[in-house]
């Protein structure tokens, strides 16, 4: 008797559908919330806090030139958005 073959369906590719920004340094009692289209920032010290909020520009600016949103985006052109929104933020 022949084994049928199975068909095996494909593992739905991984999607990123927005990223979450946590500060952990804040400590004046302040309650820092901030959201773009893209991402989600919580908490931090003022000064993390504006980090954040750049990176965020920097990362949405990024991601307009390219014609994209982040849900369109692979998850590695996210990490590598992401990453380079974090590098010139320094």
């Amino acid at each position: 008797m022949a084994r049928k073959k199975s068909k095996r369906s494909k593992p739905p590719e991984a999607a990123v559908s927005g990223v979450v920004g946590v500060g952990l340094d804040g400590e004046d009692g302040h309650q820092r919330i901030t959201r773009t289209e893209e991402m989600v920032l919580v908490g931090g010290s003022a000064e993390t806090h504006e980090k954040m909020q750049e990176t965020a520009i920097r990362f949405g600016e990024n991601l307009e030139k390219r014609g994209k949103t982040i849900r369109e985006a692979s998850v590695r052109e996210v990490m590598d958005l992401l990453r380079d929104a974090i590098e010139r933020t320094g």
